[in-house]
């Protein structure tokens, strides 16, 4: 199928290795005090079929409405591998946009994942198939096919503006948008927040370890939940 709706550029490989290792909510953490709408982080409703799901890759994105998914197939058709499909469906409760047919087809041209803001159906069918999708919930009732909508434009997806091209990472916890000229900052913060939580899990086994063996007990909170402490009472 000829590509009616230029993609964007991949985001470099190695930008996208550091992103795999940290989590959407390590990423949120490093959006914070950059003045990014939300932290990035997309409605807390919009949560992974199979909570063992993860996504990490280049947003394309897709505006639609009123279960409308032909531009949702436009858009699967032409996409390919490194990229996430991002659906602005208008929080939509009246039919599923998509089902495992089109979610098999993302899969088959190489997409990483597909996050949208609206309902889905066949749940079963994509566990199965383990192609990873992030929704509002679920409804049995079928989609529409009804006009173009609007492929790889800004959108905005549950309350996160996106962009094609931006950073889209999904897991448990749910989906943090990294716009795409941010991402080495964020990054950055994201994974100096990680080597902290490396270092309090270390803290918070030692302490459990010398509870257990009647040993005494190290400092537990934090130090800057004792400044803090301080200063209140200061």
């Amino acid at each position: 199928m000829s590509e009616y709706y230029p993609f964007p550029e991949l985001i470099d490989k190695s930008l996208i290795e550091r992103a795999r290792k940290l989590g959407s909510a390590e990423l949120a953490d490093g959006m914070k005090g950059l003045g990014i709408p939300c932290d990035g982080c997309l409605d807390a409703e919009i949560l992974p079929i199979d909570l063992d799901s993860r996504i990490c890759g280049t947003a394309a994105t897709v505006e639609t409405s009123g279960g409308d998914n032909f531009p949702i197939h436009v858009a699967v058709y032409q996409g390919g591998e490194g990229y996430i499909l991002v659906i602005d469906g208008k929080n939509d409760r009246s039919r599923a946009y998509l089902g495992d047919l089109i979610g098999g087809a993302a899969k088959a041209v190489g997409y990483e994942g597909i996050v949208i803001d609206g309902l889905v159906r066949d749940r079963k069918g994509f566990s199965e198939m383990g192609f990873p999708v992030f929704s509002r919930g679920f409804q049995q009732r079928g989609p529409l096919k009804i006009g173009p909508g609007k492929i790889n434009t800004a959108i905005e997806c549950a309350g996160v503006s996106v962009n094609p091209g931006d950073l889209v990472v999904g897991d448990a916890d749910g989906v943090t948008i990294v716009p795409r000229d941010r991402i080495e900052e964020v990054l950055q913060k994201a994974e100096e927040k990680e080597e902290y939580e490396k270092k309090r899990r270390i803290t918070i086994a030692e302490y459990s370890k010398c509870k257990a063996e009647g040993r005494p007990l190290p400092e537990l909170a934090p130090k800057w939940v004792l400044d803090m402490l301080a200063k209140a009472e200061g």
